[in-house]
């Protein structure tokens, strides 16, 4: 199944006037602006091109992206044992561990990486921030994303891994999918079955992020360590982690501004 969905809004979902997702919207532009002018994009002439280029993405991620060797000691690693080899000095980047979670969740991997994570965050996004409002839809996404990095770098702790850049907004929108699984279990979705064509069906929202949790637990055991992949154990905790909060701070909320609306 390919991750092209568009949420249908129930009758539990009140849209009285057109919303206008300003957060959701800022973060997606702010990711694609930083993404353009980064050397991974290949679109900045400054950095150069081939070796040079290289080292350039290498020291990118590794200034910007988040090391869980380095959250777990608050300190910046050597570059020997951060891979830099002769592409920094001896002492390594300067650079504060923990606010690197934060930039962290503006830098991707690459056009797919970001296409994807901007995709996801766009269609659930839109419906979370509505449902409990534009600040505290912002400090969740960081608090989320927060939660999913470090929770990622206790699961990689002492494995080749820990010294592995991590970056993207994956773990922050996983959060943002366990939010509106909590808040709209049985709203519907439309999504993109590849059946000899690409057939639109629509599910129940509890069905199609239930199949993503479920890939992305069956996808751990297979992934090797020693070779940069995604990070699955960081959409777990970011989910897992959304889903809590949004139960815990506004399901209830959403309950009782519902009010007779019962049925979806």
């Amino acid at each position: 199944m390919v991750t092209l969905a568009a949420p249908e809004p129930s009758t539990r979902v009140p849209r009285p006037v057109p919303y206008l997702p300003l957060v959701t919207w800022s973060l997606i532009a702010l990711c694609v602006v930083v993404f353009l002018v980064s050397p991974v994009s290949g679109l900045n002439p400054f950095y150069g091109s081939g070796a040079g280029r290289a080292c350039a993405q290498t020291l990118y991620y590794r200034q910007w992206g988040v090391i869980p060797a380095e959250l777990l000691a608050n300190a910046p690693l050597p570059a020997k044992a951060a891979h830099l080899h002769h592409c920094a000095a001896a002492g390594g980047l300067p650079k504060i561990p923990a606010l690197s979670v934060l930039t962290a969740l503006f830098v991707h991997g690459g056009w797919l990486h970001l296409a994807g994570n901007m995709l996801f965050l766009f269609v659930f996004g839109t419906m979370v921030e509505q449902r409990i409002g534009p600040l505290a839809f912002l400090l969740f996404y960081v608090a989320v994303g927060y939660l999913a990095t470090y929770g990622y770098a206790l699961f990689e702790s002492g494995s080749p891994g820990a010294t592995q850049t991590l970056v993207g907004a994956s773990g922050a929108i996983a959060g943002v999918l366990g939010a509106y699984l909590c808040l709209y279990p049985r709203a519907r979705v439309t999504s993109l079955i590849p059946l000899l064509l690409f057939l639109p069906l629509r599910f129940p929202a509890w069905l199609v992020l239930g199949f993503w949790f479920a890939v992305q637990w069956l996808s751990i055991p297979a992934t090797d360590p020693n070779v940069p992949g995604v990070a699955y154990a960081a959409h777990l905790i970011g989910f897992a982690g959304g889903f809590v909060f949004a139960r815990l701070l506004w399901r209830r909320q959403g309950r009782r501004e519902s009010g007779a609306q019962t049925t979806e």
